[in-house]
């Protein structure tokens, strides 16, 4: 299934929330939607899920139009938490998987399966209140996933989680992908983004400012050139072909460099001074590419 967000666009009295926003999950992707706090990634994903109505455009799931039966084929992680805190966990992921028609035997065996997959079996009694946070996060993956989504959005899915908690995270949204199904997500920890997906689409003020592969994305920006040349005088590259911006200290140097720039004649430059113990040219990472982005 192809989720597809079409021209989106959203109002609240004169703030412009979302303006023409568009871009497509296919099945089997995982697709990083980042940006800065209120630049509608939440606006977005709540349209997508019918949570919110869209003052146009429209958010289609393989062609289809998103109503009710669709929205139930779709699994959604809200940043905040949607849970019952009073109510203890087995139960509570028990109840939403009825709620989505599963029967209460295969309802039963969905919670133990998910709950013992993502590590918080042993806490199907406790109520989601006495859990920590990170364990509530858990859970609410848990009911995301509960009824065998053909869809998966997650708000923040990451967020208060600790590095053993992320890689658990991680591991499952890589092997539903793996299925075919699309997953869609947004997260200020780029680097995670980076590693995770295929795909990403930065969000400004409401506007998709890029869209497309994220290893395409960091080939296009301005690279950077590690130098140690430790008899370089400070100022030795400036105004080479190609060389935007530069740092100094010490006989390292840091060049940021435009794609295509001949590296070869930055090479010869810097022997010229004497000897070159490294040379490494470094791609943008995603957070660099985020950064020139939201500054553009």
């Amino acid at each position: 299934m192809t989720l597809t967000i079409d021209n989106l666009s959203k109002r609240y009295g004169s703030t412009v929330a979302l303006d023409g926003v568009s871009f497509e999950v296919q099945p089997g992707e995982l697709f990083g939607f980042v940006g800065s706090n209120g630049a509608g990634k939440t606006t977005t994903m709540r349209i997508a899920l019918g949570v919110l109505a869209a003052d146009g455009g429209e958010v289609r799931l393989s062609g289809k139009p998103v109503d009710l039966d669709v929205r139930r084929t779709i699994g959604y992680m809200p940043e905040e938490r949607g849970l019952y805190p009073k109510m203890k966990v087995g139960n509570q992921l028990i109840y939403l998987a009825r709620l989505h028609g599963l029967s209460k035997r295969d309802a039963t065996a969905a919670m133990q399966r998910w709950t013992e997959r993502l590590g918080i079996a042993e806490r199907i009694g406790d109520t989601v209140d006495s859990l920590s946070l990170g364990n509530q996060q858990r859970v609410q993956l848990a009911a995301a996933l509960i009824h065998d989504p053909a869809v998966l959005v997650l708000d923040e899915p990451f967020s208060g989680l600790d590095p053993v908690a992320v890689d658990v995270m991680s591991e499952v949204l890589v092997e539903k992908a793996n299925t075919g199904v699309p997953v869609i997500f947004s997260s200020h920890q780029l680097d995670l983004v980076q590693r995770l997906c295929e795909r990403v689409g930065i969000i400004v003020h409401g506007r998709m400012r890029v869209v497309g592969a994220v290893d395409d994305l960091r080939a296009e920006g301005a690279s950077r050139l590690v130098v140690h040349a430790p008899d370089a005088p400070a100022g030795w590259a400036d105004g080479l072909p190609g060389v935007s911006g530069s740092e100094y200290t010490e006989g390292r140097t840091v060049l940021t460099i435009e794609p295509g720039t001949d590296d070869q004649q930055i090479l010869k430059t810097a022997l010229s001074t004497g000897p070159v113990h490294e040379f490494s040219l470094q791609q943008p990472s995603l957070t660099d590419l985020f950064r020139e982005v939201v500054a553009a």
